[in-house]
């Protein structure tokens, strides 16, 4: 329960920020152009809170935080008095129209800047991007791992930590192949030196994940470095079959199945090979050694075949120094690596509304506001800087949902207008009346399959 109020609070945060600078955008802009803004709402339904400003402007904020919107004076909508006609939005010019609509993502687009640029002032703490090995019989196969090697760009693109190789192996989804350029640990002066690089091209026609269950870097074949995890326990899950059997945080395993234990990769191996087997334990508490017995539930895995589970996690050990980077910039370079973080995630994004519609990238993807209120929360609970840069990644996405050419969403507006233009002629009203609905249809299918998803994933 108190995960789920912190999610929800996180969500509503989130939202009431992001529609305060999309809605901003549309209202300064609408101001500057001479129309008269009648309200400023943020969020819909009963009002919470109302003032009436010295402009005119009625500011709400509403109770169902999922949207808003800004009413302006509007012949189409309402009488307009014969002293205030050149203040209302049908009586502008199609240009002026067009800005006062694209405010709003435009707005998305640089408060996502702003926030990347905060996170990059206040330092964003993250891990090399290094390889410790590759899977056989992978795409990653042609990598020559010898020695650690760290992953410096993708496609061209250089990277510093695994999310950002992350977001770049992902927009490459669908394609024939994608490079990989990396350089031995030892060899590099700074994070994104390339001078001793070496590109490897990685045939990926054959590549899929599912985003839920799977890593692009995993069903690659690329296997992260990792220091060696210790056998003491950290996290023993509720009513899991390490509770039941007796485990305790703090316990050291000393032997598995009366072998001593040798690392925790080939313990969680047996336990996956182990669905509903018995394995014997024997662990360290407080100074003496504990027999137990624990027996791994049954789940389905990926690959649809039945693997044990025990509901445990390890003590994380330190990371080595050298494996460690802090992105932290001055003020003037903030501002160059936000724009271009901005950039990224504005590629990424319109590559994957692409790869939807040609069905490279399924619609079991799509995620709705469960996940966005999941993702808040728990960027939230790491800390600021990760909450800024998930407030920028919504941001960014809101900005280009927006910008879709259906008729219900600015995006619409903006292609009725841009016909105007070209045809020097208003889109009649019936037309934009069969837009609206048609667009209106798609919107509700879309939100349904993402509804859907988040439901499928609890």
């Amino acid at each position: 329960m108190i995960e789920l109020l912190r999610n929800i609070a996180a969500f509503v945060v989130l939202l009431g920020i992001l529609i305060t600078a999309h809605e901003f955008g549309h209202f300064y802009i609408a101001r500057r152009c001479g129309v008269k803004v009648l309200r400023f709402s943020v969020g819909f339904g009963k009002a919470l809170w109302r003032r009436v400003g010295k402009d005119g402007t009625e500011y709400v904020i509403g109770m169902i935080p999922l949207g808003g919107y800004v009413q302006m004076l509007d012949e189409r909508v309402d009488e307009v008095p014969e002293d205030q006609l050149d203040q209302a939005f049908n009586r502008k010019s199609v240009w002026q129209r067009i800005a006062v609509v694209a405010a709003g993502p435009i707005a998305n687009f640089i408060f996502a800047g702003i926030a990347l640029y905060f996170m990059y002032l206040l330092g964003l703490p993250a891990v090399k991007p290094v390889l410790q090995g590759v899977a056989p019989n992978s795409p990653a196969a042609v990598i020559n791992v010898s020695q650690p090697q760290q992953i410096i760009a993708v496609s061209g693109q250089s990277v510093r930590n695994w999310e950002e190789v992350s977001l770049a192996l992902v927009s490459h989804i669908g394609d024939e192949s994608l490079s990989l350029t990396l350089a031995p640990v030892s060899q590099l002066s700074t994070p994104t030196d390339t001078t001793q690089g070496k590109t490897y091209q990685l045939d990926i026609r054959r590549w899929t994940f599912d985003p839920d269950k799977q890593s692009p870097l995993t069903t690659l074949g690329l296997e992260p470095y990792r220091p060696n995890m210790v056998p003491e326990l950290a996290v023993i899950n509720k009513d899991s079959a390490a509770a039941v059997a007796g485990l305790q945080v703090g316990d050291v395993i000393e032997r598995v199945a009366g072998e001593p234990f040798s690392d925790w990769k080939s313990f969680v191996e047996q336990v996956k090979a182990s669905p509903n087997q018995a394995i014997a334990l024997t662990v360290l508490r407080d100074g003496r050694s504990v027999d137990l017995t624990v027996t791994p539930r049954a789940r389905q895995s990926d690959n649809g075949t039945l693997e044990g589970f025990i509901g445990v996690a390890p003590k994380m050990p330190e990371w080595p120094d050298n494996m460690k980077v802090e992105l932290q910039y001055g003020p003037v370079d903030a501002v160059a690596m936000a724009a271009d973080k901005t950039w990224q995630l504005a590629v990424v994004s319109v590559k994957m509304i692409g790869k939807l519609f040609t069905g490279d990238v399924s619609v079991k993807s799509l995620s709705g506001p469960i996940s966005i209120a999941q993702g808040a929360g728990s960027s939230a609970d790491i800390g600021l800087v990760y909450f800024l840069g998930f407030l920028a990644l919504i941001s960014v996405n809101l900005g280009i949902i927006n910008l879709l050419p259906l008729p219900v969403l600015d995006g619409g507006h903006l292609l009725y207008y841009f016909v105007e233009v070209i045809t020097r002629k208003p889109v009649s009203e019936r037309i934009q009346e069969i837009g609206f609905r048609f667009g209106a249809a798609l919107l509700i299918v879309i939100m349904s399959i993402s509804l859907f998803n988040d439901f499928s994933r609890l």
